[in-house]
Order: C-alpha cells, then sequence, then structure tokens
C-alpha cells in the first residue's frame, strides 16, 4: 500500500468491480473520461481480466479516504503506458464518489502517485490528458506540480461538440525541486 495523510492507493481487487460498473455509468463521472458507451458487469470482468495480463506497474489502484476507523473506496489511478526506455508514463485518474469531489483527495493521491512513479519506478516524466471542459482537475493537477505543455485543438468530441485536449507533465527535477520548496516553507 502507498498511504499518505488522508489518502491511500492499495492494489485493485474483483470486488471493486460493481463500484466501477455504478461509477462509470453515471454521466456526470464519465464526462471528463474517456468513456463514452454504458459498461457492464460483464465488460468490466473482461476489462479486469485484461489488466492482470499487465506489468504490475501498469494495473490500476484504488483510492482509498479515511472516514473515521475506516477506509473508504472513492477511485482510482495509475499510470496506464510506462515507456522504460524514455522512462516516461501516462497516467489516469477518476473520483467516483461524487460526495468526495473538490475536496483534495485527488490531488494527494496524484502526489503520491507521482512519488511512486519518481521514487519507485524510476520515471522521469509523467504525463496526462485532460479536457479543456475540467478545469477543476486542471487546478488539481498544478497543485499535485504538473505545468500544461501543451494542447491538442479539437481533438475530443463531448456532448454534441469538439473540444481541446489539455497535455500536462511533471519532471522529475521539477518535482524534486517542488519538495525543496515545500520543506523551506
Amino acid at each position: 500500500m502507498i498511504t499518505g495523510k488522508h489518502v491511500r492507493l492499495r492494489a485493485m481487487e474483483k470486488s471493486d468491480l460493481p463500484f466501477y460498473v455504478r461509477w462509470f455509468n453515471d454521466p456526470e463521472v464519465i464526462c471528463h473520461l474517456k468513456i463514452f458507451q454504458p459498461l457492464s458487469l460483464g465488460q468490466e470482468e473482461q476489462w479486469y481480466a485484461d489488466v492482470l495480463t499487465k506489468p504490475v506497474e501498469e494495473q490500476p489502484l484504488c483510492i482509498e479516504i479515511l472516514q473515521g476507523d475506516e477506509w473508504i473506496f472513492i477511485g482510482n489511478l495509475g499510470f496506464m503506458t510506462i515507456n522504460q526506455h524514455d522512462r516516461s508514463a501516462e497516467v489516469g485518474i477518476a473520483i467516483g464518489e461524487k460526495q468526495y469531489w473538490g475536496k483534495g483527495n485527488g490531488t494527494e493521491a496524484m502526489g503520491l502517485l507521482v512519488k511512486h512513479g519518481f521514487n519507485t519506478l524510476n520515471l522521469n516524466r509523467i504525463y496526462l490528458h485532460v479536457y479543456e471542459t475540467n478545469p477543476r482537475a486542471v487546478r488539481s493537477y498544478e497543485k499535485a506540480g504538473f505545468s500544461i505543455e501543451g494542447r491538442l485543438r479539437q481533438a475530443r468530441y463531448l456532448n454534441g461538440r469538439y473540444v481541446d485536449v489539455i497535455i500536462m507533465s511533471i519532471l522529475k527535477d521539477e518535482w524534486k525541486k517542488g519538495l525543496k520548496n515545500e520543506g523551506n516553507k
């Protein structure tokens, strides 16, 4: 497990799949994701079986938050594509439990994954794609140390219109510098 102040990341279990089905069939949850079709439990079970064939570093992690004495499963995140030669990886995140949106859980979870990527997996660059229609996520990624590095114009068709996809990244040197700056506060 990877544990922070209020968040922990754990391996995914088959028993988590009903949460994914509920979340990924909710239009509010998926409006910022690449998912655009309803998903069945059978499809999620097939996805899970496929995920287990990938390297463990590319298997999603579950995000849990501590509520009293209980850990509550609220979402997932992980590295989708790790390029060992370039030491880079794409990351994705989804908070499925909407009552926990905007509370800093995603920012903390992303910070834990970035730390894991740089310190454990020896990555040099971590990047992501976010839709221009999701300014809350852009702010969260910036708080986690990511910078906007580019824009794919009208690259996503979403709710009847084309939207830009923003590319954000963080480099290991930037991350280390940010840690030093936090220590000086």
